[in-house]
């Protein structure tokens, strides 16, 4: 069967000639739009400084050991742990150069926000938080259970058990006028990629800590988004992961 109708063009590349023909609003001398979201309120709760991390494992073993993990014991992650993953997935590696950061990103764009619905976290209220990677922080979103217990739905029947289990729930979100700014048409190619990066780290993370993850990428987009209080254009969710120890 040929999928003829299917945009595979996203796929492709032809920079060199689009370039200059989709000039984008980089190249126009537009400002660069803000690395982070803002926040309603200066209230933050803070997170295990990365120095602090005591996690040993071999990179060899974590490669070796990854697997989509979907059942999950009642245990509690810890807040160095939960920092951990945190970290491990959007956390700035450079604070002189903010760009830096633990998963590339094209052109050092980073286009996602990180919110997680947490659930059992020891030291940490069950609620939604957004990360501040600039700062490595969280920001709490909202504590409202009707809307967190909406998260173990969201992804429909087939990934329900581990959605449900999860101690926490991880949420990719793409803001893409940050990629667009730079890369014009081509972003949504580059933000596919990227969104890989970003959660490869989170599968090799959980290994230190015998805990584990499934990705997924089949959701209810509008009930995920209302969840995290988006608007789904300007940013969307486009990646999840519940997390939980085995």
């Amino acid at each position: 069967m040929k999928y003829k109708n299917f945009n595979r063009d996203i796929l492709k590349s032809d920079f060199e000639e689009g370039w200059n023909r989709w000039p984008s609003d980089s190249n126009k001398g537009v400002p660069m739009p803000p690395a982070q979201k803002s926040c309603e309120s200066s209230e933050r709760i803070n997170l295990v400084d990365p120095h602090d991390f005591k996690f040993e494992v071999k990179l060899q073993d974590a490669v070796k050991n990854r697997r989509s993990r979907r059942k999950f014991t009642q245990e509690h992650l810890t807040l160095e742990e939960l920092s951990f993953l945190l970290w491990a997935t959007q956390g700035v590696t450079d604070k002189d150069v903010g760009a830096h950061r633990t998963a590339p990103s094209a052109s050092a764009r980073h286009p996602f926000e990180t919110y997680i619905v947490v659930r059992r976290v020891k030291d940490l209220k069950p609620g939604i938080y957004r990360y501040l990677p600039l700062d490595h922080k969280l920001y709490l979103v909202s504590t409202d259970a009707a809307r967190m217990a909406r998260v173990a739905t969201s992804c429909f029947e087939v990934n329900g058990p581990q959605m449900k289990d999860a101690a926490v729930v991880f949420i990719w979100t793409a803001v893409p006028y940050r990629c667009e700014w730079r890369a014009g048409p081509y972003a949504y190619k580059l933000i596919a990629l990227d969104a890989g990066h970003v959660c490869q780290n989170l599968y090799l993370a959980v290994e230190a800590m015998h805990a584990g993850t499934c990705a997924i990428a089949s959701y209810d987009q509008n009930v995920v988004d209302k969840i995290i209080d988006v608007n789904g254009q300007d940013e969307f969710t486009v990646y999840l992961a519940p997390v939980g120890k085995i």
